[in-house]
């Protein structure tokens, strides 16, 4: 059985979550904070900065920027259970509006209540201070150390040098809690002013490894789950073909999605695209992703067609084609009003030809994240007219392709579908409901999208699947076990809340790569599946002609989604671990059912089979290792 090492976790962007000991995350946040004197502030987070990220050996290096302030952070494992963080900071420009920079530590509040003791000392030893998170009285005198103690964890913080230390209750979305600051750089900002911290972590604590029981309900079936899918739009000529090749022979994918280049497909209004398409003036890239869409079709796979941008004469202003918000502060354009039936011959055209010409029938057609902007920019009112009416043209050309609902850039903008789903006239063409799971993971959130496609009664699709959808940015960031752990976590999560038909994976190309080497990201290595190709080949073995099963864990730190075939005896479950290794047992297995085939993968294991489980009237036993993918299914 393999034993989880001690290590410490860092998002990207800089902020560290703790540090995993035997498989459990001991855990503590961080963030670089900039205070103005007007007391507005500033910190590192998720989507916020423009991060770099690279690991060597046991370090990991971040390199950030807030405001005028550049920031170096170097993170290193160096014993069990501790971390060193050096954090350099450059003055790119004065900020005589900056009241100071500091390194911040929130101790979680579910594991550091405010009644965990607090004991502050100075660098011969003597303590400062004593107290409680809500008491603590703090001395001006500079410290060298904080200690926190709860009934379950223990976390010391040494500073590389006394510094004073500030403690402040603060307020967020789940309540109070509270934050240490310490300082970085103190009172105003002068160009070129450089400095440089270290602070040592030292994180201890009991290590839950009580088993965990997990109960299947194969009497009440869901919605149904076609399979695992992927994005295969192009964008890197030279690595994307090897990635695509390696993924569609290696994993079963049950579900695609292509672009449609519809500003290269009719640049200008006045222009016939089929007819050009024919005299052999087709452009290269829109041949190129045809020919993706026929290669995915001769092998059975349904086809959603996206467009992210839209020719000139199409939309209202400059068309934008970058990924970020214009001078307005919009991303973005809205179709032009006058030219929307040009629009829909122009995409309909499209599909014809791919119809024609390649043999492709298109399931589904959507605008990209439209309720963003990247880069067509709908309303919901809007985007409930065009469903109406491009669905309604569609059938008038006798073309099957119908509209994605939604296909929102997250869960988070539901209300972006209720226009259409309020107007019935609307739903003939509605295919199926789509959202994009970069953000939006609450419970509730989720629940929204499965209630729409449940009242439509049509499948709901997670049209680009992943987690962080500026990793492109700091792409080392995909080799690391805490990504590939959390991705496929939140799979487990979207396959138990939202019942999804499939989800494809953002991407199955070079762009986000499962794969590593072969000159992508500049990795000149030799070609090889990661981590996060073998969780994912993992996934799309699922059995074909299955359904949802509820599954239900009594520990936190598992996320288990079931499916299965009561009619077939076909049954799989899914299963995340993301603490430290424990028994489980699984009960409610069909009677039916006298083995079940164990695949792990981790950081040393790629979809290894393991011993067969043994079931006995409906109850299996097996260990469920630290920081695993586990499936078990039926023959």
């Amino acid at each position: 059985m393999q034993k989880a090492a001690a290590q410490v976790e860092v998002a990207p962007w800089g902020n560290l979550t703790g540090i995993r000991t035997d498989g459990q995350l001991l855990e503590f946040a961080t963030s670089l904070r900039l205070v103005k004197v007007d007391g507005h502030v500033t910190e590192t987070g998720k989507e916020r900065q423009r991060p770099k990220y690279t690991r060597a050996g046991n370090q990991q290096l971040i390199t950030t920027q807030l405001d005028s302030l550049d920031f170096v952070e170097t993170v290193q494992d160096t014993g069990p259970g501790q971390a060193r963080v050096q954090v350099q900071l450059t003055a790119r420009n004065s900020m005589p509006d900056s009241s100071g920079a500091y390194f911040s530590v929130q101790p979680p509040t579910a594991v550091y209540p405010a009644s965990s003791a607090v004991e502050v000392r100075d660098a011969r030893g003597t303590v400062l201070a004593t107290g409680t998170l809500a008491s603590l009285n703090l001395p001006n005198t500079p410290a060298s150390s904080i200690r926190l103690v709860a009934p379950t964890r223990q976390l010391t913080i040494t500073f590389g040098e006394p510094m004073p230390v500030q403690l402040k209750q603060e307020r967020g979305r789940e309540g109070p809690y509270y934050r240490f600051y310490l300082p970085l750089l103190t009172g105003s900002a002068q160009r070129g002013q450089t400095t440089q911290k270290t602070f040592t972590f030292q994180a201890t604590g009991s290590i839950d490894q009580s088993p965990i029981n997990l109960t299947l309900n194969p009497a009440q079936p869901g919605r149904p789950f076609a399979g695992f899918g992927g994005n295969f739009r192009l964008q890197n000529p030279k690595t994307d073909p090897q990635v695509i090749d390696y993924s569609l022979q290696n994993m079963r994918v049950a579900w695609s999605r292509v672009e449609m280049p519809w500003q290269l497909w009719q640049p200008l209004q006045d222009q016939d695209p089929t007819a050009a398409a024919r005299q052999g003036k087709l452009h290269p890239h829109v041949r190129e992703s045809m020919e993706m869409a026929q290669k995915l079709s001769k092998q059975g796979i349904p086809i959603i067609l996206s467009a992210w941008s839209a020719p000139a004469w199409a939309v209202v202003g400059t068309p934008a084609r970058g990924s970020g918000p214009g001078p307005d502060g919009k991303w973005g354009n809205p179709l032009e009003p006058s030219k929307l039936p040009a629009s829909y011959k122009s995409i309909a055209d499209y599909i014809q030809y791919l119809k024609d010409q390649y043999a492709v029938d298109v399931a589904l057609f959507s605008f990209n994240e439209s309720d963003l902007g990247i880069n067509i920019r709908q309303t919901g009112q809007e985007h409930a007219q065009l469903i109406k009416e491009l669905g309604a043209y569609f059938a008038s050309r006798g073309l099957k392709t119908k509209l994605l609902l939604g296909d929102n850039s997250d869960a988070n903008s539901y209300e972006f579908m209720t226009p259409a789903l309020q107007d019935a006239s609307t739903h003939p063409y509605i295919g199926a409901v789509s959202f994009h799971s970069w953000r939006g993971w609450e419970t509730e959130t989720l629940q929204k999208w499965a209630a729409a496609a449940e009242q439509l009664r049509l499948p709901l699709i997670v049209g680009e699947g992943s987690i962080d959808a500026q990793a492109w940015g700091y792409p080392a960031i995909f080799l690391e076990p805490t990504y590939a752990l959390e991705e496929i976590s939140l799979y487990m999560r979207l396959l138990a809340v939202c019942q999804p038909f499939t989800i494809l994976q953002w991407q199955l190309t070079a762009d986000y790569s499962p794969m590593a080497g072969g000159g992508i990201f500049g990795d000149n290595t030799p070609l090889r599946p990661t981590q996060r190709f073998w969780n994912l080949k993992q996934f799309a073995s699922t059995p074909e002609n299955v359904m949802a099963l509820p599954i239900t864990a009594d520990r936190p730190d598992v996320a288990a989604a079931a499916l299965g075939n009561n009619q077939k005896g076909t049954y799989v479950v899914h299963l995340v671990n993301n603490g430290a290794t424990r028994r489980a047992t699984l009960t409610g297995v069909p009677a039916t059912v006298k083995k079940l085939r164990v695949y792990t993968t981790d950081q040393a294991r790629a979809m290894q089979k393991g011993k067969p489980v043994k079931v006995k009237k409906g109850t299996a036993q097996f260990a469920l290792e630290a920081g695993t993918y586990t499936t078990l299914m039926t023959k």
